[in-house]
């Protein structure tokens, strides 16, 4: 993109965010197969970023899996299932991290970990706590490269916000 500065980012800095995301996805999956126990979207999609972030391979059918999980996530109604899904699409999208200097880019980082702190509102103190207990040094250097996110008013972007001040300590 001309005018947009570059972050330095590595392929291995992509599959350590890639793990991570999938980390946090995968603990939030049981909220989603409880209520939808047919439904494998969600699930691939986390098997899908797991398998890049063993081989560091990003393929169409990677970002298949992602788009399928978000289309999972729509189809059910606004619940805790639905951000245990959005939570899997993030984890399949942190693949797709681009070293492009925005704060849009945190979201590739810290998307998974926000859903799974909606998909148990009640637990997101705690929630907060394990992802701070999750996250590498080299995510945490990772996300440290690119601007924070823009201030938000969903819930969504403060809880995004408040995980990004966390980690940068």
């Amino acid at each position: 993109m001309a005018g947009t500065a570059e972050v330095e980012l590595s392929l291995d800095d992509i599959r350590r965010v890639t793990a991570f995301a999938a980390t946090c996805a995968r603990r939030a999956l049981p909220i989603y197969e409880i209520v939808h126990p047919d439904d494998v979207r969600p699930r691939a999609a986390i098997d899908g970023a797991e398998a890049f972030a063993e081989t560091g391979q990003r393929t169409a059918a990677l970002r298949q899996l992602a788009w399928a999980a978000h289309k999972a996530a729509r189809e059910v109604p606004a619940s805790a299932a639905t951000d245990a899904a959005l939570s899997a699409m993030h984890a399949a999208g942190a693949a797709f991290l681009h070293p492009l200097y925005s704060p849009h880019q945190v979201k590739h980082i810290l998307g998974a970990a926000v859903h799974l702190m909606l998909a148990d509102p009640k637990a997101a103190a705690e929630q907060i706590e394990w992802v701070r207990n999750h996250a590498d040094h080299a995510v945490r250097a990772v996300l440290g490269r690119f601007p924070p996110p823009l201030a938000g008013r969903s819930r969504f972007g403060v809880l995004m916000a408040r995980l990004d001040t966390e980690l940068r300590r």
